[in-house]
């Protein structure tokens, strides 16, 4: 198999990349025997799985954002640390591991976004959007990593750990800030009358920043793939 995940150089430049290696090393080095790196794989997945259901508990009440925030903490936990564990222990199965942590990840982004926009905080359509783009940052990433050999796990030094701070953050803020859960803003949009909350607004810049950061993206990557392969003459 040409250019799979095992093949291609990892760029990893977040701000807490030096930090969380440290981590993540030491707590693969304490995993009792019997712990493997699909185990955590599933581990990140019954995280997302928390992640959600704390956020479509979170209509009735917020104090259930704390769960969704201590879902992230579990879902760091097995999706970070399965390759982590595999490399410690030299077991690596690159093939079977690209595929099944892939798939997995795609899996848990759905899970995740569907319970934000099911929360009552945002609204679904502006979730799914921000699913969208998320899907295809994830595809793009796919794809380098086996045409250019190539594996991006940042963007802007942001990273899927920085991105679960942020959004543990924001649970904070909604759990602990009435105001902020109650705030809307009435408009009309193409004839359509909308109510956006404080989460409507965090989503759509959110859509946009990946958007942004992925158009950018596509356009080197056009740039790369051309020198690459040339026109024929």
């Amino acid at each position: 198999m040409a250019g799979n995940k095992a093949d291609a150089v990892r760029i990893q430049t977040s701000v807490l990349n030096a930090a969380e290696k440290k981590v993540l090393v030491w707590l693969a080095q304490r995993q009792p025997r019997w712990m493997t790196s699909d185990i955590l794989t599933y581990i990140g997945t019954f995280g997302a799985i928390v992640i959600a259901a704390g956020y479509v508990l979170s209509a009735w009440n917020p104090a259930f954002l704390w769960i969704s925030s201590m879902g992230f903490v579990i879902n760091w936990y097995g999706d970070s640390l399965d390759g982590t564990l595999a490399r410690v222990r030299n077991l690596q199965r690159p093939v079977y591991g690209y595929y099944l942590d892939h798939t997995i990840d795609a899996i848990n982004e759905v899970i995740i976004f569907v319970g934000v926009g099911l929360s009552g905080l945002i609204h679904l359509e502006i979730a799914l959007l921000a699913l969208v783009m998320y899907l295809l940052m994830t595809i793009n990433v796919s794809i380098n990593a086996h045409l250019k050999k190539e594996f991006r796990l940042t963007y802007a030094k942001m990273g899927p750990t920085e991105f679960r701070i942020i959004m543990i953050i924001i649970n904070t803020l909604f759990a602990l800030v009435r105001p902020l859960r109650e705030f809307s803003h009435e408009f009309v949009l193409f004839g359509h009358d909308l109510v956006f909350g404080a989460l409507d607004y965090i989503g759509v810049a959110i859509v946009i920043v990946l958007a942004v950061l992925h158009l950018a993206e596509v356009r080197k990557d056009v740039r790369d793939y051309a020198e690459m392969d040339p026109m024929p003459r």
